[in-house]
């Protein structure tokens, strides 16, 4: 086994929802991968061309040379035109095509990973076109998959994997971004502490407590008269923090407990991803 033992585990939760991805695509007739999803301008294939092209990023192919409309009213930053090429250039793939090319693409990017012989703090590029450890970006890869797999369920009406590989890596990666949300764009109080009590599949409390500089840990013990508590279920606190949908929208879905002001402000500034 070449295989750093850190990177397993981000290995295997990327191979488990990417053999998801396939399951729920794979008996969609034509039309379905035209269904919109819950993504701004993208549909089921989109979701799916999104997911290929950046496994073929990691792969080291090219990428397309390819010119985007100027229509498309959903790109409004440079990260998301690069992002849309790969999807875009697909646009007009028939599905057969499409899973041609997942499953090709899924069979080359498995063996590249049981061959994997580098260190975890290797430096690599990502496909968002940054420089980063070897380590970080399997993570990346994992959460994103893992992301777009809960995506198609919610389209595609199937819901399951909550508590998959895959959502335990994204887990841990939301949960690293909860004192930066806290401390810097919620602006909370010094000396504060705000716990967030999360159930359902993926059960979990984390503790964010701001010193009296106002600078941000977080553990997993609960913390005696909390400045504020917010109660949410995992399919809810994952869709907030990817950006899938608004406070507003699920308000129903949150117990605030404390000051309700801290919270409107951490649930409004919650979103991680675009």
């Amino acid at each position: 086994m070449t295989v750093h033992p850190s990177l397993q585990s981000s290995i295997d939760a990327w191979t488990h929802s990417i053999e998801a991805i396939t399951e729920l695509v794979t008996p969609l007739v034509e039309g379905e991968w035209n269904g919109a999803t819950g993504l701004p301008g993208w549909s089921v294939r989109d979701v799916v061309s999104h997911v290929i092209g950046l496994e073929c990023e990691m792969l080291g192919d090219p990428r397309p040379i390819h010119t985007l409309p100027r229509d498309l009213y959903h790109v409004r930053s440079e990260s998301a035109r690069r992002m849309e090429v790969q999807v875009d250039v697909r646009r007009h793939h028939t599905a057969p095509e499409m899973l041609s090319e997942l499953e090709y693409t899924v069979i080359r990017r498995s063996r590249q990973l049981r061959n994997e012989s580098r260190q975890p703090d290797a430096v690599v590029r990502s496909p968002l076109g940054e420089d980063r450890t070897l380590e970080f970006v399997l993570q990346q890869r994992a959460f994103d998959v893992w992301v777009h797999e809960q995506d198609l369920r919610r389209t595609l009406k199937k819901p399951g994997n909550l508590d998959s590989p895959g959502a335990h890596v994204t887990r841990d990666l939301l949960v690293k971004a909860l004192p930066g949300i806290v401390a810097k764009r919620a602006q909370a109080p010094a000396a504060s502490a705000v716990v967030f009590d999360v159930s359902g599949p993926l059960e979990f409390l984390r503790t964010v407590r701001l010193d009296a500089e106002g600078n941000a840990t977080i553990d997993g013990s609960v913390s005696l008269g909390p400045t504020v508590t917010l109660a949410l279920d995992w399919d809810t606190f994952h869709q907030l923090a990817c950006g899938r949908v608004r406070p507003a929208a699920v308000a129903e879905q949150i117990k605030i407990d404390g000051d309700e002001e801290l919270a409107r402000a951490i649930l409004g500034n919650f979103a991680i991803t675009p």
